[in-house]
Order: C-alpha cells, then sequence, then structure tokens
C-alpha cells in the first residue's frame, strides 16, 4: 500500500517507522514547506498514494480533507481540534463519494476504554448519589483542551447521566496523556484510567484504519473499524 503522509512530526515519522515495517510504502511527505498549497494542488501531490494519514494540526483539516477527496484518496484523520467542522467535513467526503476515517483517538487501548467508561456510566446512571467527572493531563505542547478524547469521553458519559459534570484539562512539561473517569458518592470514589506510555498505540491504529478504509466509501468513526474488525474476526 502506497502510503501519503499529511504532517511530518514525531506521529508522522512514527506512522512510516511502523508503516514500513508492516512492508507499506511512503510515498508522499507533507510538510511545512507545503502549507500554502491550495487544495487543488495539493490534490495533485498526493494523487499517485492509495491512502492519506493526516497527523498535522486543527487549522489544516479542511484543505487536507478538500485535497485528499479531490485526489480520489481515503483518508485517515488523526489530528483533532476540528470537532465543530464536523459536519461541513461531513458533506465535503460525502459529495465527492469518498472515504474517511477520523478519531478523537486512535488508540486501540483508548476505544476499549470508552467501551467501558460507557459500560460504567450506565450503572452509575442508576445510582444519583454518584457524581461524574472526568480529569485529563498532557505535554504542554498539546494545543487543545479538552482534549478530544476527553471530549468523545463526555460525550459517552452524558448519553446516560444527564446531569452536568466537570472536565478537567492540565497543560505541563512532559506529561503522557492520562484520562480519568470518576464516580464519586458519599460512602466512596471509584476512578477508571487509561494512561498512554507513547505514541506507537496511536500509529498502529492509524496504519490499521488505512488498511481498512482502503477501496472503500464513506464517514466513518476509528470506533466504527474497530466493531467490523472484531465482528469478522469471531
Amino acid at each position: 500500500m502506497e502510503i501519503a503522509l499529511i504532517g511530518y512530526g514525531n506521529m508522522g515519522r512514527l506512522v512510516r517507522m511502523q508503516a514500513e515495517e508492516k512492508g507499506h510504502t511512503v510515498n508522499v511527505i507533507i510538510n511545512e514547506a507545503h502549507a500554502d498549497l491550495a487544495a487543488d494542488q495539493l490534490a495533485e501531490t498526493i494523487r499517485i498514494a492509495d491512502v492519506a494519514i493526516d497527523f498535522s494540526s486543527a487549522e489544516a483539516v479542511r484543505r487536507n480533507v478538500e485535497a485528499c477527496m479531490l485526489a480520489g484518496v481515503p483518508l485517515v484523520e488523526g489530528t483533532t481540534g476540528w470537532n465543530h467542522e464536523r459536519e461541513s467535513i461531513e458533506r465535503i467526503v460525502l459529495q465527492h463519494g469518498g472515504a474517511m476515517v477520523f478519531g478523537a483517538n486512535f488508540s486501540i487501548g483508548v476505544n476499549l476504554f470508552f467501551r467501558v467508561a460507557e459500560f460504567a456510566a450506565a450503572l452509575f446512571a442508576r445510582f444519583p448519589e454518584y457524581e461524574a467527572f472526568i480529569e485529563e493531563q498532557h505535554h504542554s505542547k498539546k494545543k487543545d483542551a479538552p482534549s478530544g478524547t476527553a471530549l468523545k469521553l463526555k460525550d459517552l458519559v452524558a448519553a446516560h447521566i444527564h446531569k452536568d459534570f466537570s472536565i478537567t484539562a492540565t497543560r505541563a512539561g512532559n506529561i503522557p496523556g492520562t484520562h480519568r473517569l470518576g464516580f464519586d458518592g458519599n460512602a466512596d470514589h471509584i476512578t477508571l484510567e487509561h494512561l498512554a506510555r507513547s505514541r506507537e498505540g496511536f500509529a498502529a491504529g492509524a496504519i490499521m484504519s488505512a488498511e481498512w478504509i482502503k477501496n472503500r466509501e464513506g464517514f466513518y468513526e476509528f470506533p466504527d473499524v474497530l466493531e467490523d474488525i472484531l465482528a469478522n474476526s469471531k
């Protein structure tokens, strides 16, 4: 599989390393030198790829999506911070008959954590004496706060617990990505936690999504990929 990498920072380099270890080829790299390219110009650059993986910046997501759809190249969108544009981004993908997978977090562990969190929220919703809360921590270079993962967690919990609960975000030093969902009651305190040891899990999930989205059409979220893979592995 020929891959176009959009964004070549730490995540882009890690995706390239893992992709090549799996026998794929990175034949296009989009970096800061391409920042001023319009969507149609970028489309010409990435047209030779089978799939694109984007770990760039929230500000560039719309252009990158447009470019991939113009090029007819399926996109794995790993950048967060663009949720306010989700409806218009989905329209772009569907209008072109294209394909895109996005996710608040491409870690397989985090997405299994989402399932556990949703199940826990459904249980604790039956006992109003417990109040939910979410805490997340990241290194100081992470721009969006709360993180996309924390916002996704909030949506899952809010589907069951209908009273307001807090999200706190910390940005400092080199703190690894950490997310906690807690339930506090009069008699006890329960906490579920996911801590990312490295970015390797994000890269693995993105590559798995790229393998899955090739030759498909539609607008998908990473849990859709996991659900399909799990269903077909039974």
